[in-house]
């Protein structure tokens, strides 16, 4: 009597964490991306002063670029999850006004 062993699984390939991955979408790195930028918006624009900052439009298009990773996470079919994703757009969508804010009152002043 022959026995036959099984077949062991086939190895992956080792690569980047889907964190990483731009093709899938990623709560996690679309938050950072939105709240590094609003972060770095305070930092860098002096709240107190009121002088033009034109380089505050890369933090300004880092948090479109977050929002935008959050968005593809909506799935369509009502749950928790999607309510979870609904509120993280709503914060992104604030953090990104406040950032639109501090780029545009210098110039209406």
């Amino acid at each position: 009597m022959l026995t036959t062993f099984p077949k062991p699984p086939l190895a992956r390939r080792a690569g980047p964490p889907a964190f990483f991955d731009p093709r899938h979408g990623s709560l996690v790195r679309g938050s950072l991306l939105v709240l590094g930028s609003f972060i770095a918006v305070v930092a860098a624009s002096g709240v107190s002063a009121d002088h033009v900052m034109p380089l505050l439009v890369i933090p300004a298009v880092l948090a479109m670029a977050g929002t935008l990773d959050t968005a593809r996470c909506m799935h369509g079919r009502w749950s928790l999850y999607e309510g979870g994703v609904y509120f993280l757009l709503l914060m992104d969508l604030m953090a990104m006004c406040l950032i639109l804010f501090f780029l545009i009152t210098p110039y209406v002043i």
